[in-house]
């Protein structure tokens, strides 16, 4: 019979939840994939020398401000997953607070951040791989493109392979990461102290003054790079129904990973200024030559014949996040194929390895030929699809955050602890992320904004982030014509009282949802 025109509920009884792995992860294993999905070392290289461009020795309080949403939002995925310990995270729990149409376009922000970046991350990582044997190759070379796409294949692989074996491989990818990183700031910190350092620089307590700004403009642009390092800490939570303790342990592994990356970022950004100073010219972190990769400009004077310890970080970040960013996007669409949100294919589980197959294998396909479509288009249409990246990542933290506060809207006030963890702090994220999205798109706006120049009449960077948002609502509405959307649509498969998918004891599945086949 068909689903039109219908109100009932639809029931599915699924004695094994979705059909996920069950009890794979730890608290250590989902703070080290949360680690891994920011990619440390790379968004430092990335983000460093372009906040010190913006806001010269105020870059350490600048990404201590930017890690103030990111900690707000942490709280509300914590608070939403106690409750609904869902995959889907954003598309569930938007889905829940605000009906099908919010929840759909949530889940495509984390869709569409995890495509775009995932191409810029197989580059990265092709680029080093290639420098670290001795090619200096342009970017958008064959050889880089076909190794990108063989780094995609690899982790979608891995990911497709199962969890567990996903997460023995991050633990030595992230152990790498940081052992760089303490080299780093040891290195730095001794030639200061010796004074063989490039150009000595004190430390100074303004570095953390957050009054000490010169200009709201170069303020708000550092604060909005920084966003980006702080981004992909969420994986914690999409990994929920894998984990030992479903509603525990994810919002803890979130809020943990917060917290670390706040101090990894603001220890070398401050051991980089004490070693490299804030000059404009040779290896001063105000050097716009610098700007596009601070560690490779300073890796021999730094690390001499080890420099190439750092490139091979560098690499390693790239790689590790590339197989990390496609778990959230895998299984955010496993979900919205369980409510029928999207069609009956993408709820496919592997029978052995537990892992959303089709989703999985997708987001590697998609994500390859996003990658070589834009290299052949133009690189620096790719480069301006990452410069977009912001949009797509402030658009679907800030629908969490009010998702939070509507969806507990009354349990707000019943005792304190609810007004500042599903009220204050939330909504303070999400109006902080939202003022985020305004002001990158007005930056945006701008034809000098970004590589590509002018598109369509504006900055083409501002078509391509707004644009790849819109493209989500023109599929919604073709998916919205199929049959099979009707019960999503309706909100007969995915509601406020929709049972979750992952019972209290994560050993026994009994429960039933009203969702589709």
């Amino acid at each position: 019979m068909s689903d039109f025109g219908s109100t009932t509920p639809i029931r599915l009884d699924r004695s094994d939840g979705k059909g996920l792995a069950r009890g794979t992860l730890g608290l250590w294993g989902s703070t080290v994939i949360g680690l891994a999905s920011t990619a440390p070392v790379y968004s430092l290289v990335a983000t460093l020398g372009y906040v010190v461009l913006a806001v010269g020795g105020q870059a350490p309080i600048a990404f201590v401000i930017a890690f103030v949403p990111m900690l707000f939002i942490a709280f509300a995925y914590r608070e939403l997953n106690n409750d609904v310990p869902d995959c889907g995270t954003t598309f569930t729990w938007g889905t829940k607070a605000f009906g099908p149409w919010v929840g759909w376009m949530g889940g495509w922000g984390v869709a569409v951040a995890g495509m775009v970046v995932l191409a810029n991350l197989a580059q990265i990582a092709s680029v080093y791989f290639w420098s670290l044997i001795g090619f200096d190759i342009e970017s958008d070379d064959w050889r880089i493109v076909a190794v990108g796409v063989f780094f995609i294949a690899a982790m979608t692989y891995i990911s497709w392979r199962g969890v567990e074996i996903g997460e023995r491989i991050q633990n030595i990818l992230l152990a790498v990461q940081y052992l760089a990183l303490f080299i780093f700031v040891v290195a730095a910190l001794t030639q200061f102290f010796s004074g063989d350092a490039p150009d000595p620089t004190p430390f100074d307590w303004q570095w953390l003054n957050p009054f000490a700004f010169a200009d709201w403009a170069g303020f708000t642009q550092a604060v909005l790079l920084a966003l980006f390092i702080y981004w992909g800490w969420d994986t914690c939570l999409a990994l929920n129904e894998e984990t030992k303790d479903p509603k525990r342990i994810p919002g803890l592994a979130a809020l943990l990973t917060c917290i670390l990356l706040l101090v990894t970022y603001v220890s070398v950004t401050i051991a980089a200024m004490m070693y490299a100073g804030l000059g404009e010219d040779g290896v001063g972190l105000g050097n716009e030559a610098n700007a596009d990769d601070f560690f490779l400009a300073i890796k021999d004077g730094l690390l001499g014949p080890w420099g190439w310890l750092l490139v091979v970080a560098v690499l390693i970040s790239a790689v590790s996040s590339t197989q990390t960013t496609i778990l959230p996007t895998a299984r955010g669409t496993l979900a919205m194929g369980v409510y029928r949100a999207l069609p009956a294919r993408f709820k496919q589980v592997h029978p052995t390895y537990k892992t959303p197959s089709f989703s999985t294998l997708v987001m590697g396909v998609v994500a390859s030929l996003y990658y070589i479509g834009m290299t052949l288009v133009s690189d620096d249409i790719l480069q301006d699809s990452i410069l977009s990246l912001g949009l797509a990542i402030a658009f679907y933290y800030a629908i969490t955050g009010y998702a939070c506060v509507w969806y507990f809207r009354k349990d707000l006030f019943t005792s304190p602890r609810n007004v500042v963890y599903r009220l204050v702090l939330p909504l303070l994220g999400a109006l902080m992320l939202t003022y985020a999205f305004v002001q990158s798109a007005i930056d945006m706006w701008d034809v000098d904004y970004g590589y590509s120049g002018e598109l369509l009449g504006v900055g083409s960077t501002f078509v391509i982030g707004i644009g790849a948002l819109l493209v989500g609502v023109v599929l919604m509405f073709v998916w919205f014509l199929f049959p099979r959307s009707k019960p999503f649509f309706q909100g007969r498969s995915l509601n406020r009282d929709t049972e979750v998918m992952v019972p209290e004891e994560p050993e026994v599945y009994t429960r039933s949802i009203d969702g589709g086949v």
